[in-house]
């Protein structure tokens, strides 16, 4: 099992405990207009949520986002957690600390698992090789009228040449097969989920982990692109492949 469990995963703990430790921006305000906060929304307002789960997404801005707008029972689960980080951002945030409940734990342990009505990641499952192995870790978590929603970065139009590029090493530490709306449709299926919504999400956007290293050539690249994908889906307000900088599935048990 633990050698099939390594195979699966794209990345160990050992690399997010470099990316945590090495970023310099953790913490910053979390508005009511964050990212996703649309299907967030709509998901709360067509199931009735009181509990959630965020699987693999320290520091929690997202369940700080559940938490602070929608008032909703959170707790994160990750395994890597620093808990003064996250009590330093929800001091940021203007929220109680311990608002949000953390913990340290890994979603391939054995064992019996909570349930929570409502079950998310944000950029969770690229990292595995095995996206049905991954989701369905996910819906172990979901009650019996339980949602899962599930959002990730969408690497296979122009922000993926950009990481493919002058990125690689992160481009590799994620699963781009798995960055398929329709595989995800068709994995809800296979799992018995009734999905409501799926598709590319946001208009443009482009990023790059190391782009403070990058030659200043490369840096004009970027803000060239960017500043042409922003006018052009300004004018032509398209969410598609080619474009869109994420994509997201919802939907619940039938």
């Amino acid at each position: 099992m633990e050698a099939e469990t390594a195979e699966n995963k794209l990345t160990d703990q050992a690399f997010w405990s470099n990316y945590w430790e090495t970023k310099t921006d953790i913490l910053h305000e979390i508005d009511i207009n964050y990212v996703f906060s649309p299907i967030f929304g709509r998901v709360c307002e067509a199931k009735p949520v009181k509990s959630a789960i965020e699987l693999g997404g320290f520091p929690g801005y997202f369940s700080l986002f559940l938490t602070k707008y929608l008032k909703k029972k959170t707790t994160l689960l990750d395994f890597f957690i620093h808990s003064g980080i996250i009590n330093n951002l929800e001091k940021f945030n203007n929220i109680p600390e311990n608002s949000i409940r953390f913990i340290q734990g890994d979603l391939f342990d054995e064992g019996e698992r909570e349930k929570f009505d409502l079950v998310f990641s944000c950029g969770l499952i690229e990292h595995f090789q095995d996206t049905k192995d991954i989701i369905k870790r996910h819906v172990d978590f979901m009650d019996q009228n339980g949602v899962l929603l599930l959002t990730l970065p969408n690497f296979t139009g122009v922000n993926g040449w950009f990481q493919r590029k002058f990125d690689r090493n992160n481009y590799d530490k994620h699963n781009i097969n798995s960055m398929n709306p329709e595989l995800l449709k068709s994995i809800y299926e296979e799992l018995g989920l009734e999905v409501k919504e799926y598709g590319y999400y946001g208009k443009f956007s482009i990023w790059l982990e190391n782009k403070k290293e990058q030659s200043a050539i490369v840096k004009f690249l970027f803000k060239l692109c960017w500043l042409s994908g922003k006018v052009f889906t300004k004018i032509i307000p398209v969410e598609s492949r080619l474009l869109s900088p994420y994509i997201f599935i919802w939907g619940s048990k039938k």
